[in-house]
Formats: structure tokens, sequence, C-alpha cells
């Protein structure tokens, strides 16, 4: 496994300031003369109506065709920087328009009906810059860059905040009682998501954190290192790994998935074996 030859924190730090250049560097997301491709890839997720792989980059939303191709959805160039399936067609996002739409540089919180087809600005338009969306049964917990706050919503129209503090990742464990997350320095912390309280766990720095369907908490590191805990992140054991430094990392019915800046890799034992699928 090729293992990164950067420290730690200046791995973690860097990928903090790429998706913090992204969210301001709004410009790259007008349609340019030649398509550039995928760009850096921001999210994953699956649509359980087919199926089917989606993923979020600076330059739009991508659906993965059974033959690994990408292709653009409604010939967007919007730079999602946050995205999650919350059901069959429904997709959570944020992030920076396609310089094309007369919209505000801070998408805020938006919702697509129709698996990306078209974009409903819900919340917070202007203001709000979500690099993390972190559905957990009624509620959705969402990670502002520009402010630094977690926050949590049930009505998705109006915002409590329950941490404040650079964030990378953030997972729900316990029926959504508590909230694992990781910081800029890939150091894992448990966050109470009632009262907000907050103590650091010990444990392999991390960056991107899920569930797993039966509960388990999963993470990656910086060298692509896949890890489960049954503990809530007390303790980790190691599965597998992907090649190259993480950029996205989620679980579905349909299986694991892990992205780098510009691959994309799918695990159907666990995360024990990868198989790239774009």
């Amino acid at each position: 496994m090729k293992r990164s030859n950067l420290p730690l924190a200046a791995v973690l730090v860097g990928a903090a300031l790429l998706t913090g250049a992204c969210s301001q560097d709004t410009s790259t997301t007008a349609p340019p003369s030649e398509d550039p491709g995928l760009g850096h890839i921001h999210g994953l997720g699956v649509d359980p109506a087919d199926d089917s792989l989606y993923v979020a980059t600076h330059f739009g939303l991508f659906r993965v065709k059974s033959d690994g191709e990408p292709s653009r959805v409604a010939d967007r160039y919007q730079d999602t920087m946050a995205f999650t399936v919350v059901g069959p067609g429904h997709f959570l996002g944020s992030g920076h328009p396609d310089l094309r739409e007369d919209l505000p540089a801070h998408l805020g919180l938006i919702e697509s009906t129709d698996a990306g087809e078209s974009w409903t600005p819900l919340a917070l338009q202007g203001e709000a810059d979500f690099h993390i969306l972190e559905p957990a049964g009624d509620a959705l917990y969402a990670y502002d860059a520009t402010s630094g706050r977690l926050l949590r919503t049930v009505d998705r129209k109006n915002f409590d905040e329950v941490f404040q503090g650079p964030l990378i990742s953030v997972a729900t464990v316990n029926g959504s009682v508590e909230l694992i997350a990781t910081d800029g320095n890939g150091q894992l912390h448990s966050i109470d998501a009632i009262s907000g309280e907050t103590r650091e766990l010990g444990g392999p720095s991390t960056m991107y954190l899920d569930t797993t369907p039966d509960g388990n908490l999963a993470g990656i590191d910086p060298d692509g290192v896949v890890r489960v805990s049954t503990d809530t992140g007390r303790t980790w054991r190691e599965v597998g790994s992907i090649e190259g430094q993480p950029a996205a990392f989620t679980i579905s019915a349909q299986g694991w998935f892990a992205a780098t800046e510009t691959a994309v890799y799918r695990s159907t034992d666990d995360g024990d074996t990868w198989t790239r699928v774009l």
C-alpha cells in the first residue's frame, strides 16, 4: 500500500485548505471552453430508486453508468461541496452555483427531488456553505464551513448550533444520540447531539466516517486505510485500503464507496477489498 510522505498534520490541513479554496473560487463553476471532467470529488451517494452511483464534484454532479462512464447531470456545473441521498431521487446538497445561474455564491441547504435534474433552496441561501450533511432519522446535521459551526435541523428551515470548531466528517451512532466527528488534525471526537458536550477519543487518525448497516462505525485515514469500530470509536480494526488520499466516503445498501480527488472505489465485502469503479 502506498503511504503518504507528508506529515499527517500537513495532509489533513491540506485537505481542509483544498475544500476551503473550492468554497472561495466560485469562478471555476462556469462552463469552460473544454469540459474539464469531474474535477475534485466532494461527495458520493447511491440512489435507491435504481442503485445508481452519484458523484458530487467541483464541476457538477455526475451519474456513473453501468460501464463506469460518468455522465453530467442536467448540464450543470454547480460546485456541490456537500451531498447526501435521503431517499429515491431525493438529494440534499450545498455549495456554489453554476455561474450561468443568478444565485448567490453560497447556496445554503438545497434539495433535489428529481435525482439532481433541478435544485430548490431550503434554507440559509447566501449565508451558509455546508461541507458536511449527515442525515439522522428526522434530523439533519450540517457543518457550515463559513462559520465553523455544526448545526442541527429537524424541519430543514431552522437550525440550532451543536458544536463549533473545524470538522472534516461526522457520523451518527447510538440511535443518533451521539455523534462521532473528525477534526482538522484527524482527531476523533464524541459529541452529545442534545447537550453539545464533547470529548476527545483515542484511536487512529481519521479523515472520513460513516455508519454501517449493522450500526458499527467505519473510517478511512489519510493514507486510504479503512477501519471498523464496534464500540463507537473506542477501538478499531483495520480491514482494507484504497490507493491514495481519500476525498469522500459513504456506505449504502449497495456497498461501501470511497473516493480520492479523481477516482472512486467500491467494496462489497465490508471494506476488505476494493475495486475501482470510476
